[in-house]
């Protein structure tokens, strides 16, 4: 199995091991990854992608609307109703210029189509500083936000951000949320750069654990590689290990804890 690129703007249902039956949307280009992370994980590959020329082409607020109303139109005729409809893709969604309108027409179609569905993004955290994309996350049912480790040097390593980086900052950008969100972190091992890597050691753990106990989320994502990553020297971490590490964490969590194998 290699690394896939989702090929159009709205996509699936597809079965989520976190999220359940998700209708997935896609606000970055159909030919290329981009993000503001270039995760060694990552199931996109690395930015960039496939080969491709010309400008990298964003799906417009208003294509984005249109494309959704249809799909779920469809769905409804054929009795079809997802669990979630999530914000995923090629990368980071956050990135879109009109992520903001972009939620908003999401929540009045899911209302009038799926009331029952929740509306989810999944972000790596590092556009907190727009308030455009703070507000909007704070309105979506399930707010998922990146934290792979309590230190920088590991999130460096692990994530590899395009720009700068702070674990301090993102903590408190986190914190504005007032427990409003859940964090979802990725626990693998195996070498990166042909140094031995593992954040589910003590030190990392430690210092994740203090993040949460800042943070305070109402619930947390716990999951180890599934798929083929663009990094080959990978390897999985057991489900009795990230058992034992949300054990550690229920103290900070306020609500539910999922480990995904």
């Amino acid at each position: 199995m290699s690394t896939i690129l989702f090929d159009s703007t709205i996509f699936g249902p597809v079965h989520s091991r976190r999220l359940g039956i998700s209708l997935g949307i896609n606000l970055l280009p159909n030919d290329r990854k981009i993000c503001s992370f270039d995760c060694v994980y990552c199931e996109c590959g690395f930015n960039g992608g496939r080969h491709t020329s010309g400008p990298a082409i964003l799906p417009k607020r208003a294509e984005v609307a249109a494309m959704l109303r249809e799909k779920l139109h469809d769905l409804q005729k054929q009795g079809v109703t997802p669990n979630v409809i999530t914000f995923a893709g090629n990368g980071e969604p956050t990135l879109h210029p009109e992520f903001g309108g972009i939620i908003t027409d999401t929540l009045e179609i899911r209302s009038e189509y799926c009331p029952s569905a929740k509306v989810a993004v999944l972000s790596n955290a590092t556009q907190l500083h727009r308030p455009d994309v703070v507000e909007a996350l704070k309105k979506v049912d399930d707010n998922i936000l990146k934290l792979d480790s309590g230190i920088e040097r590991t999130i460096t390593r692990l994530d590899r951000p395009t720009g700068a980086y702070s674990i301090d900052k993102t903590v408190e950008q986190l914190k504005q949320f007032d427990g409003k969100l859940i964090v979802q972190t990725m626990f693998v091992r195996g070498t990166i750069d042909g140094q031995p890597f593992d954040n589910t050691r003590r030190d990392d753990i430690d210092a994740w654990l203090k993040c949460l106990s800042e943070i305070k989320p109402q619930g947390l994502m716990i999951y180890t590689i599934a798929r083929e990553t663009p990094l080959k020297t990978l390897v999985k971490v057991t489900k009795k290990e990230m058992d034992d590490i949300a054990a550690m964490a229920s103290a900070y969590v306020e609500g539910e804890i999922t480990v995904s194998e």
